[in-house]
């Protein structure tokens, strides 16, 4: 890959960090104001009417015959969007954007090292080192000190 591309997708990546902390922020100013699981439903319910729209209009260039290729549990990422939104809710509420925002990327940092060392998923094998745990203890640090306690 060239470092053109590289660094186009490193800036897709930003900015989808961008909106998920803008996006935690507004779900939990709506949960505040409706409840925690009333909010993760509008979420949801909005985001399905989107999508549908985009599909129906035309935007869509998959092959729906080949949902039953892969095994079934794949599936279970719309539940756990529905997890991740209540749990974005629910902590931002409660320890603010900025560390709650932290928190998140360091659970999903040290998720994604796991996924990549194993290679599950699919994904091709990418080892864990001493080096790239250092990098999640540090973003883990950050967390903290975000906190201001």
């Amino acid at each position: 890959m060239s470092i053109t591309k590289d660094i186009f997708f490193l800036l897709v990546a930003f900015l989808a960090g961008l909106a998920m902390a803008v996006q935690g922020t507004m779900n939990s100013a709506v949960g505040k104001a409706i409840g925690l699981s009333e909010s993760t439903f509008i979420v949801h319910f909005i985001a399905t009417l989107t999508m549908a729209a985009v599909l129906i209009l035309g935007f869509g260039n998959g092959d729906w015959s080949n949902y039953d290729s892969i095994p079934w549990y794949y599936y279970a990422g719309g539940l756990i969007g529905v997890g991740i939104t209540y749990g974005v809710v629910m902590s931002i509420a409660k320890l603010g954007a900025a560390a709650a925002t932290t928190s998140i990327i360091v659970g999903q940092v040290l998720t994604a090292c796991l996924i990549d060392h194993f290679g599950i998923f699919g994904m091709e094998k990418c080892p864990l080192t001493w080096l790239k745990l250092l990098g999640v203890g540090f973003l883990a640090l950050g967390a903290k000190l975000l906190l201001g306690k």
